[in-house]
């Protein structure tokens, strides 16, 4: 299924009804965005266990916590 969307110029899209019914969503809900690296975009619906499961790892991903890590992803 393929659906063309515009973005606005406060960066805004409308997810056509299609798309929503297909993914599930609704107001509300949460989306999460996978940017593979050739640029493709993957959309999938965040369901409540994935924030509880992020949210418990979180703590553990200190890694990753650097002023240039945070540089390298806002550069995506």
């Amino acid at each position: 299924m393929t659906a063309v969307a515009k973005i606005t110029a406060k960066g805004q899209i409308t997810i056509p009804a299609d798309i929503r019914a297909a993914l599930g969503v609704g107001p509300g809900d949460l989306l999460a965005w996978d940017i593979a690296a050739d640029g493709i975009a993957r959309v999938r619906r965040v369901r409540p266990i994935d924030l509880e499961y992020l949210k418990a790892v979180e703590g553990t991903l200190t890694e990753w916590n650097s002023p240039e890590d945070e540089d390298a992803y806002r550069d995506l």
